[in-house]
């Protein structure tokens, strides 16, 4: 079948004459066309005639180098394109430019569009000029939002790149700012239902009309609305996104914000979820509120921050869970559900230090926090030291009963080796304390209990003129109090301690001599500046009601080491035997003065301190011992470490003339 194709070519314009009605006609007839055509069949399911087999396809010669065996990828080369984007003219001077700001001043915004400025990011260099102006265009937009953000809404701010006069390369790059007028608060709309006490969110609102239209003090005020609420019994408010209606005739702004408070509620009950630690028993136990109670969100955080000061969890949340069950004075149960995930409850813990007399000392604990839950705590420690050896074992159990109340049993055996004594000392006790952590640092802390001691000790014997090792059977009521107004356990800046320790005592072997011990103590941090904080401690101790010599010599009052008078030795100040070693007192005086100055993660001390030891009952005013010298800091995350050297001013035949003690924490 062939089909004719009939191309039409058009004449130039040039060439073309005018049309001939008589040419209209067509060049081949459709008679004469249809004629042409090849004659169709009717019957449309024939065969197709049979198209031509195409020639059997002749192979090419193979390259030779194609039928090799591929190279290793080791001997590719891996080096990437260099690409337009990588690609420097090194032969392009780097250009230089200085900045200026104008108009930003008078409204106290120049710190501000400084600290945030692509220009001055730049540090003066670009690679070309358009560099240059894009970042003086990022800076005009800066510069009009902190206008804006001041409530300086017709703010305008041009930038202009010019060449320094007389410097060739350096150009300067201007943003000139123009604020405008000012915008105030007009009208001041709450749009809230009725709060109980009534007008609660507008007078937790601190806006008032012809205030600046300032975003930081406006986004404040809204925070402060979020954040009393829920104090307020609201544990669902919602604060929705403010309106302000400009009007540039006036110059202020009508101020729209939409709050949601949600239901009025008061506690309800507990629920948990998760990897539980706790049961819903011992989880009752730190709450301090009642059900019942006008929902306070600061009860919420109060008991999530319980929890997490346990160390048993990895995390810890607590969510108020609306009940829609009623509860008193017209509020909704709101119920408390607390996540828990748990944590590791083991953990190992090492301190060392280092004292003129006292010697190396290695101390470790290992401690499982709830192997007897809830709360019951295994605590096995050691201490390993050139003078002192010791092993015990605690069980702790922490919020017995009542929230912050630990109970504890303790068995300890230690072998002590000084100049004062020679002590093999065995003893338990057990203890009911209220205590402070790292985590939760309380102002009132104390404790009490009860302690049985046996200790056989090197004593001086004054009647014989020797030494001689005598044991002594000692029962124990210790007791201790302590008011903390400072602000960390470890590093102090401000405040102050008072500390009061009573122990009546009597002797359990023969016949039976009570006796108190007592000592006060007092401790001020005072902060200078944000580096310099003035620190001092006075301390007195008296032991009433028995001799010196019928008092074992570890019970005794001993002055001299790294948290005493520094400068002496460890028990080195008091009473001396006619060898020169200790014999320690009835009573005891200390006074420390340190200025604590800190420079990052580094501090210098320098200090004086003074005090004795006395066979009196009560301590002298006289005879003091003085030490001074000073000391290095590194601060961590967990305290400082503290390094101190010092000397005796008025030292005693055999004083040391250099004291050195290593160790963590503040000497107080």
């Amino acid at each position: 079948m062939t089909t004719a194709l009939l191309v039409l070519a058009p004449v130039s314009a040039h060439a073309q004459a005018a049309p001939d009605p008589q040419d209209n006609k067509p060049i081949v007839p459709d008679a004469e066309f249809d004629k042409a055509l090849p004659p169709l069949s009717n019957d449309i399911n024939a065969p197709l005639e049979p198209i031509p087999a195409a020639p059997p396809p002749q192979s090419a010669p193979l390259d030779p180098a194609l039928d090799q065996p591929l190279a290793p990828i080791t001997t590719f080369e891996s080096t990437p394109l260099e690409t337009t984007a990588d690609v420097k003219d090194k032969a392009a001077p780097e250009i230089r430019y200085e900045t200026a700001t104008r108009g930003l001043e008078e409204i106290g915004l120049a710190g501000q569009f400084k600290s945030l400025s692509s220009l001055r990011s730049g540090g003066g260099k670009a690679a070309n000029a358009s560099q240059i102006r894009a970042r003086a265009r990022e800076d005009e937009a800066l510069a009009v939002r902190l206008m804006k953000s001041l409530g300086y809404y017709d703010g305008t701010a041009v930038s202009v790149i010019e060449q320094v006069p007389n410097q060739p390369g350096m150009l300067r790059a201007t943003v000139s700012a123009t604020p405008g007028k000012l915008y105030h608060l007009g009208a001041i709309n709450v749009v809230a239902p009725p709060t109980v006490p009534p007008g609660l969110i507008r007078a937790q609102l601190p806006l008032k009309t012809g205030d600046a239209i300032d975003a930081a003090r406006i986004e404040g005020a809204e925070a402060n609305v979020s954040l009393v609420l829920p104090q307020h019994g609201y544990p669902f408010a919602k604060v929705g996104q403010r309106d302000i209606l400009l009007d540039e005739t006036t110059l202020t702004g009508d101020y729209t914000l939409p709050v949601e408070p949600g239901a009025r509620g008061s506690f309800g009950a507990l629920r948990t979820t998760g990897d539980k630690v706790f049961s819903i028993k011992h989880l009752n136990v730190f709450r301090r509120f009642k059900p019942g109670d006008l929902y306070d969100v600061r009860m919420t955080d109060d008991l999530r921050k319980a929890l997490a000061a346990t160390a048993l969890f990895n995390s810890i949340s607590v969510e108020p869970v609306a009940t829609g069950q009623p509860g008193p004075d017209g509020t909704e149960l709101v119920d408390l559900l607390v996540r828990q995930r748990k944590g590791p409850s083991r953990s190992l813990a090492g301190t060392a230090g280092y004292g003129t007399g006292e010697g190396f000392k290695v101390e470790g604990t290992w401690t499982s926090r709830n192997m007897f839950p809830p709360e019951g705590a295994l605590i096995l420690g050691a201490i390993a030291g050139t003078q002192q050896q010791g092993a015990s074992a605690t069980f702790r159990r922490a919020n017995a009963g009542q929230r912050d109340r630990t109970f504890s049993i303790i068995a300890s055996a230690n072998h002590q080796t000084y100049d004062a004594f020679n002590a093999i000392t065995g003893s338990l006790a057990v203890r009911w304390s209220y205590d402070s952590t790292p985590l939760w640092q309380k102002k009132i802390t104390y404790f009490y209990g009860a302690e049985l001691t046996g200790t056989n000790e090197s004593v001086y014997d004054f009647a014989r003129g020797e030494r001689v090792r005598r044991t002594y059977g000692i029962a124990a009521l210790p007791t201790q109090i302590m008011f903390d107004t400072s602000d960390d356990l470890l590093n102090p800046t401000r405040g102050y301690r008072l500390k009061l320790n009573l122990s009546p005592e009597t002797s359990v072997q023969g016949a039976v001599a009570p006796y108190v011990r007592a000592m006060l103590e007092g401790t001020f941090y005072y902060p200078v500046s944000s580096s310099l904080v003035i620190a001092g401690r006075a301390r007195a101790g008296s032991i009433a009601g028995i001799s010196r010599d019928d008092l074992a010599p570890s019970r005794r009052y001993y002055g001299g080491g790294g948290g005493s008078v520094r400068g002496f030795g460890y028990q080195r100040l008091g009473p001396l035997d006619p060898q020169g070693n200790p014999v320690g007192g009835r009573s005891l005086n200390e006074f420390s003065l340190e200025a604590r100055y800190r420079f990052g993660n580094f501090g210098i001390v320098p200090f004086i301190d003074a005090g004795n030891a006395y066979e009196s009952v009560l301590p002298k005013g006289g005879d003091l011992r003085y030490g001074a010298g000073i000391g290095g800091r590194f601060y961590t995350n967990f305290g400082p470490m503290r390094l101190d050297i010092a000397t005796p001013l008025n030292p005693r035949k055999g004083d040391s003339r250099v004291a050195l003690y290593i160790s963590i924490g503040q000497a107080f």
